[in-house]
């Protein structure tokens, strides 16, 4: 089949079917009633006996088509249960493709089974559902409670990769990145994260001066690295108090700060102290490596155990 395109004078002159507009305006909004949840009323609520209320003036969207709830209050009915069990019904806002009008219904539940689930086909045919509120429906009820959950257009992220980010980015602008997890803002100098976990790393870097005596991690969160480096013990003789040595850790080149070394702070057997420092990425020779560089004299099987755990900013 050739490839088409719409409108365009090339498609039926210009006319475009519903199912064609769907397809074309489903990604313009998401699906969703247009406010914020924290300052809009509900849209539905509970009406005179078996009834539910949805308030006037509120604008909504389904996979593109638009909806108005019109200039005041209407009431929808709900049904009688007369079952012996509590019955949970929906308020829905459901696109049927056999019409294509967007209306406000009520969509019944079983009783004793919760709300029903929402009907979302896909495709030219069917309906297309998205909540509005849940209504309980108690055994002989006369009368009902509503418990909103509209859902509402949210903001909009755009999926991509690490490498595939939009070259040419507005201030505000938020990348989602799929092959890291990522969630980056474009603040109109550059992207920096918004949100990121890379999970517990382990980086132990076995040397034979010194053994590990628990496991140094570093975890990378929403742009900042932290550190926990453990406890060593010296296993290749003394070590001369002017004599900086490597200890058995090293910081993944990602987890590294660009420029600043970080200095971590040591007790050494006999309560003495001392530190360490973890170089940064500017450093030719010991890039991400850890090193033990203010200390006294270290004799064969003394610990180094450090005093803390420290953070800093990667992005």
């Amino acid at each position: 089949m050739a490839q088409d395109s719409w409108p365009s004078p090339a498609h039926n002159d210009r006319a475009v079917t519903d199912a064609e507009f769907e397809w074309m305006a489903q990604r313009y909004s998401d699906s969703g009633v247009y406010g914020d949840p924290l300052y809009n009323e509900a849209v539905v609520s509970a009406g005179t006996g078996l009834s539910v209320n949805v308030r006037g003036f509120v604008h909504a969207s389904v996979r593109g088509h638009a909806w108005y709830s019109g200039s005041s209050t209407s009431a929808l009915e709900v049904a009688g249960n007369v079952s012996g069990s509590t019955r949970i019904d929906r308020v829905v806002l459901r696109l049927d493709r056999s019409t294509w009008n967007v209306r406000a219904v009520v969509k019944p539940g079983t009783p004793g089974a919760g709300a029903p689930a929402l009907t979302q086909d896909a495709g030219d045919t069917g309906v297309y559902e998205i909540p509005l509120a849940s209504v309980t429906v108690r055994n002989l009820a006369v009368s009902v409670t509503v418990t909103r959950n509209e859902l509402y257009v949210g903001s909009r992220i755009r999926a991509c990769t690490s490498t595939t980010r939009n070259p040419n980015p507005t201030p505000g602008e938020m990348a989602f990145e799929r092959d890291t997890g990522r969630v980056r803002l474009y603040t109109g100098s550059g992207w920096t994260s918004v949100f990121d976990d890379s999970g517990v790393i382990g980086i132990n870097a076995a040397t034979s001066a010194w053994t590990n005596e628990t496991e140094c991690v570093v975890e990378r969160r929403n742009g900042s690295v932290h550190l926990r480096l453990g406890s060593f013990t010296r296993a290749a003789g003394t070590l001369a108090g002017d004599i900086d040595s490597r200890l058995p850790a090293i910081i993944p080149a990602d987890y590294r700060h660009p420029t600043r070394d970080q200095y971590v702070p040591v007790y050494i057997s006999g309560a003495q102290p001392g530190r360490i420092t973890v170089y940064s990425k500017a450093n030719e020779d010991k890039a991400g490596q850890v090193w033990l560089t203010n200390k006294p004299t270290i004799s064969n099987g003394q610990s180094v155990l450090t005093a803390a755990s420290i953070s800093w900013v990667v992005d």
